[in-house]
């Protein structure tokens, strides 16, 4: 997707080699931490990343613009998750996390593209007819992006890490919205 005429969004998966110390970075950054709780040792965190790459439940990314990372997301399937029992899900329900790690980045419009790009990547599985997020309640900041992005706030929810606002974008919405998947 281009969001001016000189750079544009993709994503990437984690590599452990190569990203590791950036994404510790940004776990540890003043943004982040308070919703993340990862602001760990490298070593923990280490071991941390290693576990969630070989989780097959979920698939983490690098969001990049114009070829530089500046964004970590996790997308997982309902099914399985913690959050599979707090509400009426289907088998094809997904999810997704994010953060912006680069404070150059904050405040400037990039989570909003980024996240329409990463859910019209998510859409692409034809049986996804939803997507589901649980930001932390207190973070409103994130809350306001995916109501931009078309989802629609349900119940808070209490999960192992915090309390979420549960979030969701159904496909037809999306579609209505943004065109597409």
């Amino acid at each position: 997707m281009k969001t001016n005429s000189l750079e544009t969004i993709s994503f990437q998966r984690v590599e452990f080699d190569r990203d590791v110390e950036l994404l510790h970075k940004w776990m540890n950054e003043d943004h982040v931490h308070p919703f993340w709780n990862l602001n760990v040792s490298f070593e923990s965190y280490k071991d941390h990343l290693k576990k969630a790459l070989a989780d097959s439940h979920h698939s983490l990314y690098l969001g990049l613009y114009g070829g530089k990372p500046i964004s970590y997301w996790e997308v997982y399937w309902v099914k399985g998750d913690v959050t599979e029992g707090t509400y009426e899900n289907e088998p094809f329900d997904q999810g997704v996390h994010l953060l912006i790690g680069e404070k150059d980045h904050l405040g400037r419009g990039f989570a909003l593209p980024l996240l329409r790009e990463m859910v019209k990547k998510q859409f692409k599985e034809k049986q996804t007819k939803r997507v589901i997020a649980e930001p932390d309640i207190r973070n409103e900041k994130m809350i306001h992006v995916f109501k931009q992005c078309g989802f629609e706030p349900a119940y808070p929810i209490n999960l192992p890490d915090k309390t979420g606002l549960l979030m969701f974008c159904e496909r037809e919405r999306f579609e209505r919205m943004w065109g597409n998947a």
